[in-house]
């Protein structure tokens, strides 16, 4: 049973000509305030006992299997009146917050035999399942000053991708990469690199390069003169990368209004397009104490949609991350030498003793890559000493950083290359990272 605004009105008119009839004295007034109170209760039992029941109605949702995070899309709520009665009232669909569903509540006027849809717009605002589970519908007797209310069971659900803003750095790097690729005359050659292709000597190649044999057969061609041939290299394909995000308690932390998790999985998502493009294999590991997502031996047009798929539902744990058990992991992934990405966090001595513990038994068989997030806010107050409660608040920042700088020298010397960066700055600071170890020929 509900009641409406109406009924609060109904008793306040009657308040009018009890106050009137006030002069007739204290008994008669109590009186007719409590005839008109006992009418008001009566006609809202009459309103109650008319209205359509509810219960009657039959839901449907029309929904979208994914969407990216922050991108709006549409959710439908068909509603069919299947008996002979008028049904008025409203209908709320009951979507999570974060969903960001806008409206929920709509006026319900629903003829017997037809029905109607409503639409909502969903801008979600997290990743993961967003789902609604209930739907209210309130049907008004005649007078719409009482009626009959049911929530009925109606769920539904989409799952929000993360949003990968950073591809818009991935054309710069594609640029880069083909020029590594042999694709301009920027060669390179060193170790772990693949030969190419044989063309003609022009200034500025390396002279280390001239395939004197090709030179020779060249000469030897009627009409061909006296030309230079040398070989281009490219960087080897079908290497293996492994992406290995933390998603301890410290990926819960925000920066820059982001969670430390999607700057890693932002990270990952540009590192896997273009290591893609490169020729390479990528797998994606989320780990703290034991494996929250898995992406392993996917084909190269399929590795990115499986990636945010999986990423999509996870969320920091907030406890300590099993460093001890990482190896294994990646043991069970790839048995080959690969380049093996960490995305964590470098701040605090006590959480990276754990990782530094473990990091030479990657070393010794991986190319290993630790990735970052940096605090701007931290770095901010380093330069605020205005008071004192801002001294006190630098000289601790100021203590952060260097643990931070502490932790990277003590990564460096056990074997790993250290990329820290603002969070919109360290997916393209990883994927620049990647693209100078191919230039090396370190992949």
């Amino acid at each position: 049973m509900v009641i409406t605004g109406r009924v609060p009105l109904l008793v306040l008119i009657g308040i009018v000509p009890v106050i009137a009839l006030g002069r007739f004295g204290a008994g008669w007034a109590v009186g007719s305030l409590g005839v008109w109170l006992g009418l008001v209760v009566l006609l809202i039992l009459l309103d109650l006992l008319v209205a359509p029941s509810p219960r009657q109605m039959r839901l449907e949702r029309e929904l979208p299997n994914a969407v990216r995070l922050g991108e709006p899309t549409e959710a439908t709520l068909l509603v069919t009146n299947p008996g002979t009665r008028r049904i008025r009232g409203m209908v709320r669909d009951a979507w999570q917050p974060s969903a960001g569903a806008v409206p929920t509540r709509w006026a319900l006027d629903l003829p017997g035999g037809e029905r109607r849809a409503y639409r909502s717009t969903l801008v979600p605002v997290r990743r993961g399942e967003r789902r609604a589970e209930q739907v209210t519908v309130r049907s008004l007797g005649p007078l719409g000053i009482a009626g009959r209310q049911v929530t009925l069971k109606e769920a539904g659900a989409f799952r929000v991708l993360p949003p990968f803003r950073s591809r818009r750095h991935l054309p710069s790097r594609l640029a880069r990469l083909r020029e590594l690729d042999g694709r301009t005359l920027l060669q390179v050659r060193g170790q772990g690199t693949e030969f190419d292709s044989i063309r003609e000597y022009v200034r500025g190649d390396d002279v280390r390069s001239i395939d004197w044999r090709a030179t020779a057969r060249n000469v030897a061609l009627p009409g061909a003169g006296q030309r230079l041939m040398i070989r281009t290299w490219r960087p080897e394909r079908d290497r293996r990368v492994v992406v290995v995000v933390d998603s301890g308690r410290t990926a819960a932390a925000r920066i820059d209004d982001e969670p430390r998790l999607d700057t890693a999985f932002e990270s990952t998502l540009l590192l896997t397009a273009l290591a893609t493009r490169a020729g390479d294999r990528t797998d994606l590991l989320v780990w703290d104490r034991r494996v929250r997502a898995r992406v392993h031996a996917a084909a190269p047009s399929d590795v990115l949609h499986r990636m945010v798929d999986a990423m999509a539902p996870v969320e920091p744990e907030l406890l300590e991350t099993d460093w001890a058990g990482l190896p294994a992991q990646v043991r069970a992934l790839t048995s080959q030498r690969a380049l093996v990405v960490l995305i964590t966090s470098l701040e605090g001595a006590g959480t990276a003793r754990a990782m530094l513990t473990m990091l030479p038994q990657l070393t010794s068989r991986h190319l290993v890559v630790i990735a970052s997030v940096t605090d701007p806010a931290v770095v901010a107050m380093t330069t605020d000493r205005g008071d004192l409660d801002d001294t006190y608040l630098a000289a601790a920042a100021e203590r952060t950083l260097l643990d931070t700088d502490r932790i990277a020298a003590a990564a460096q010397r056990l074997g790993a290359q250290v990329v820290t960066a603002p969070p919109a700055a360290l997916p393209p600071a990883l994927a620049d990272r990647y693209l100078a170890l191919k230039a090396a020929g370190r992949l």
